[in-house]
């Protein structure tokens, strides 16, 4: 989430605790799925995608690197971490590189925890 989507969430949140939404129709309900944030020309493939319970690879990449900091954390033997530390950097790299084409740097994405975290 960049910094304006924060602050924008930020917003809402503190609209939400006044009591602003209480009363909009459909409260509570799912959007329909034409609302969705998804271009027309990709709908139907997400769908199938989804539907095949396949994650874009650079979640999949993502889910990994959270399993390895996980595991690295409860890690006791020195030979293991090491191995677990090379696999978790070359994991950070192709993230980055994925996440590149999508257009966020690994500048971004280092420092985002810290900006995230000064509006918490």
């Amino acid at each position: 989430m960049g910094l304006i989507e924060l602050v924008a969430e930020r917003k809402i949140q503190e609209a939400i605790e006044r009591g602003e939404f209480d009363h909009l129709p459909g409260m509570g309900k799912p959007l329909p799925a034409e609302q969705a944030n998804v271009p027309d020309d990709l709908r139907s493939t997400c769908k199938i995608l989804k539907n095949a319970n396949v994650l874009p690879e650079e979640m999949q990449v993502s889910k990994r690197i959270h399993a390895l900091n996980e595991l690295l954390a409860q890690c006791e033997d020195e030979e293991e971490a090491q191995s677990i530390s090379r696999e978790l950097n070359e994991l950070e790299l192709r993230y980055d590189l994925l996440m590149e084409r999508r257009g966020e740097t690994g500048t971004h994405r280092k420092y985002r925890k810290k900006i995230i975290s000064r509006f918490h």
